[in-house]
């Protein structure tokens, strides 16, 4: 009476298949350069950089008076300094939801494998069950 268990197909697809890296994607020429100025672009050292470039303008913006300073900080330093720092932020922000990512698929992975195993094991059971019924009704009738 025992059926083989057979796993979802799914479970070895995504064995081999493994988790969707961003490696994995076919970015081209363009991607891959995009990726390094990113990557050249979004560094706390670059902010710095484009501070002091920055920095070289100020005096001049400080005596041109209140309209050259405004615009001097908004136009020069914000734009040049916050950007290098949001992409760094964003750098960070995106390893970290990388990583959740791949504790979610890990997760996945396991409950998809817990999940098999149960199913084997209520089958398992249920064949059990229907031998000890068939044995206990061979002695009914035998007595």
């Amino acid at each position: 009476m025992a059926e083989e268990h057979l796993p979802n197909p799914r479970i070895e697809e995504r064995m081999n298949d493994g988790p969707h890296l961003v490696e994995h994607e076919h970015i081209g020429f363009n991607g891959r350069l995009a990726i390094f100025i990113t990557n050249a672009v979004g560094t706390m050292w670059c902010a710095y950089v484009f501070a002091v470039i920055a920095l070289v303008s100020l005096p001049e913006a400080i005596r041109g008076g209140t309209a050259p300073l405004i615009a001097w900080i908004a136009q020069t330093f914000l734009q040049l300094v916050l950007l290098s720092v949001i992409m760094v932020g964003q750098k960070v922000a995106a390893a970290a939801s990388d990583k959740q990512a791949l504790q979610t698929y890990q997760d996945a992975e396991a409950l998809i494998k817990i999940q098999d195993d149960v199913h084997r094991l209520v089958k398992l059971n249920a064949n059990l069950t229907q031998e000890i019924h068939a044995m206990i009704a061979d002695k009914g009738k035998a007595s």
